[in-house]
C-alpha cells in the first residue's frame, strides 16, 4: 500500500483514533511497533485501498483472531532475536474488545510463563465486561493513559478443556446472545444490541440437565443458567459485589440458576435477580471454587468471554493462578 495521508474517516467524536495515538506515543524512541487490528471501524477507516494511515507494520485479521495472530508474530520475533538475526526492539499491540482479549490471552498462555509478555487492555468492544470489573475507563484516551503508567497486576486465568478464558465461562439462558448478535448491530447499538437479541431468544429458554462437581460438592439437576466467572459483571446484566470477587485469589465464582419447581422457589429466584442478592438466596447457588467438572448427556454450547464453544459431555474447568500480568 502507498503510505499517504488520507482524510479522517472515523465518525465525529469517535474515541478510537485518540486511543491509538495515545498508545503509540508511549512507545520508546527507536522501538519498532507491530499492530494487529481486528475487523472493525478502526481497521476499515485506516486502510482504504490503496492507502494506509499506519507508518509502521500493521496486520489486519478477522474479528477475534487478532490476539492469536499477534502472539504468533511475537513468538517468531523472540526466536529470531534469540538467534541474533534481529537487533531492533519491537512492541506488539492488538486493538479490540472482550473477544480480542480472549484470543490474546489464549495466545499468551501458550508461551512459557517466564517469557509471557505483559498485556494492556483498552476496551474497544460493545460491552467490555472485564474492563468494567477492573475499573478500566470506557474513555479510550483515559484507559491508554492509565495503561502507560506501567503498573503490573497479576490475574488468574480460567482453563476450559484445552482453551483459556479471562473472565467467564457460561451456559444456558442468553449465553447464545453473546455470539449470535451481528457485528453491525453491535456497532450501531452497543450493549443494547445484546438486550435486543436476548428478547428474540426468550422463546428458546429451556432447562439444561447437568451434574456439576465443584471442589467436591455435587449439584445434580436442571439449570436455566450457569457461569464460572472472575468478574463483577456478566454480559452487563448480572452484577456481583466487588467484595465477593478477587481476581488473583486462585478462585472463581460459580453461579447456578436452578429451574424453579414451586411458586416459593420461583419467588426466591425473582427476588434474588431483582435485588441482585446472589449469595444467600434459596433460588440460586453461589460458591467460590477452584475446580469444576460439568457432566451432561448431551453437548451443551458454552460461551467463553462471549466467544462460542461447542462444549462436551464432560468439561474440566480449572484455574491457572496469576496466569497473565496486565498493565492497569
Amino acid at each position: 500500500m502507498r503510505q499517504k495521508k488520507i482524510p479522517m474517516r472515523m465518525c465525529a467524536g469517535c474515541g478510537s483514533p485518540i486511543a491509538v495515538r495515545t498508545v503509540l506515543r508511549q512507545v520508546e524512541p527507536g522501538d519498532q511497533v507491530i499492530v494487529c487490528n481486528a475487523t472493525g471501524c478502526l481497521e476499515v477507516s485506516t486502510s482504504v485501498y490503496p492507502y494506509t494511515s499506519w507508518k509502521g507494520s500493521w496486520i489486519h485479521n478477522a474479528f477475534e483472531n487478532a490476539g492469536a495472530t499477534l502472539s504468533g508474530v511475537e513468538t517468531a520475533y523472540n526466536a529470531l532475536k534469540k538467534r541474533g538475526k534481529l537487533d531492533d526492539t519491537y512492541k506488539f499491540i492488538a486493538f479490540g474488545g472482550d473477544g480480542t482479549l480472549n484470543e490474546t490471552v489464549n495466545g499468551v498462555m501458550r508461551i512459557p510463563r517466564e517469557y509471557r509478555p505483559l498485556v494492556s487492555y483498552l476496551p474497544g468492544g460493545s460491552t467490555n465486561d472485564f474492563a468494567a470489573s477492573l475499573n478500566i475507563s470506557s474513555n479510550p484516551a483515559e484507559a491508554a493513559a492509565s495503561a502507560m503508567r506501567m503498573k503490573p497486576r497479576s490475574l488468574d486465568v480460567g482453563k476450559f478443556g484445552e482453551r483459556n478464558f479471562v473472565y467467564v465461562a457460561s451456559f444456558g439462558a442468553f449465553t447464545k446472545t453473546t455470539y449470535t448478535v451481528q457485528q453491525d448491530i453491535k456497532n450501531m447499538f452497543g450493549h443494547f444490541a445484546y438486550l435486543l437479541e436476548g428478547v428474540k431468544n426468550l422463546d428458546t429458554l429451556c432447562p439444561y440437565r447437568m451434574k456439576i462437581t465443584a471442589d467436591g460438592e455435587v449439584f445434580d439437576g436442571e439449570y436455566l443458567f450457569g457461569a464460572i466467572s472472575n468478574s463483577t459483571s456478566i454480559a452487563g446484566l448480572m452484577k456481583l459485589s466487588p467484595d465477593e470477587v478477587s481476581f488473583d485469589d486462585g478462585k472463581f465464582e460459580l453461579l447456578l440458576v436452578p429451574v424453579p419447581r414451586t411458586p416459593a422457589t420461583m419467588q426466591a429466584l425473582i427476588l434474588a435477580l431483582v435485588n441482585k442478592d446472589y449469595y444467600d438466596s434459596e433460588g440460586l447457588i453461589f460458591r467460590h471454587v477452584r475446580h469444576v467438572t460439568a457432566e451432561t448427556a448431551e453437548d451443551i454450547p458454552w460461551t467463553l468471554d462471549g466467544e462460542y464453544d461447542p462444549g462436551a459431555p464432560v468439561v474440566e474447568i480449572g484455574i491457572e493462578e496469576n496466569g497473565v500480568t496486565m498493565l492497569l
